[in-house]
This record gives structure tokens, sequence and C-alpha cells, in this order.
């Protein structure tokens, strides 16, 4: 389900920054080719890790969205970018610092964001 890089890159990428869209994903900083971003997002969407609707301003485009077995993921996904930063600069260092103070207040703001927020983000 969660092989590849990418995936994981994509789930990350939603938490901290909510909902996207297939542009959004694109510009990321990891440069991810347009065939394996539809790949993975297609794999995403019928694992039900994630789910798609219109986008509110143009429904020509799609919503990228979080399910609750997605959000599910976010003990997993911190202790991930902890582990990496124990071993390398990731560059992120607010962030491993907010989540090495107290990995349960980050993951319920990153939660409580996510329900009370959950408009696309371009």
């Amino acid at each position: 389900m969660l092989g590849d890089r990418w995936s994981l890159l994509i789930i990350r990428d939603m938490m901290l920054r909510g909902a996207r869209t297939y542009k959004a994903f694109l510009e990321c900083y990891e440069g991810i080719a347009t065939n394996i971003l539809a790949d993975r997002l297609r794999k995403l969407i019928a694992y039900g890790i994630i789910t798609t609707e219109p986008h509110p301003s143009d429904g020509r485009k799609r919503t990228y969205l979080l399910t609750a077995k997605g959000m599910d993921l976010a003990p997993v996904l911190t202790e991930m970018v902890l582990w990496a930063a124990a071993h390398e600069d990731t560059g992120n260092h607010a962030l491993v610092q907010q989540m090495r103070q107290d990995k349960e207040r980050f993951m319920a703001g990153v939660r409580q964001r996510w329900v009370s927020n959950p408009s696309p983000r371009t």
C-alpha cells in the first residue's frame, strides 16, 4: 500500500498542508513525474487512503483529501520524520522540534486542522 517513496510523500504533503490539487503535487520540490503522480493517486484512492472531489472553484479540477484511514497514518509519518531528522539534516528544524516536544499534541493539531478546514489549497 505504501511501499514506495512517492505515496508517502503525497500523504506527508496532505497531512501537513491539507487538501491538495494535482498541480500542487507537481510543484513539490521532490519533482514527481506526471505519470507517477497519476498512478500513485489512483492507488491511494483504491486503498481508501485518499478520496477526491470536484474543486469548489473549478469543477473540472479534482481536489484530493485524506480519509480517516489516511489520517490514521499520522503517528507513523511523524515517527518517520523524527527518524530521518535523527540521521540527517532534513531542513525541517521547526517542524521536527514541534514533533519532538509533544508528538501527541502535534498529531492532534494535524487532525484538528484537517477536520476544521478541509478546504482545497492550491
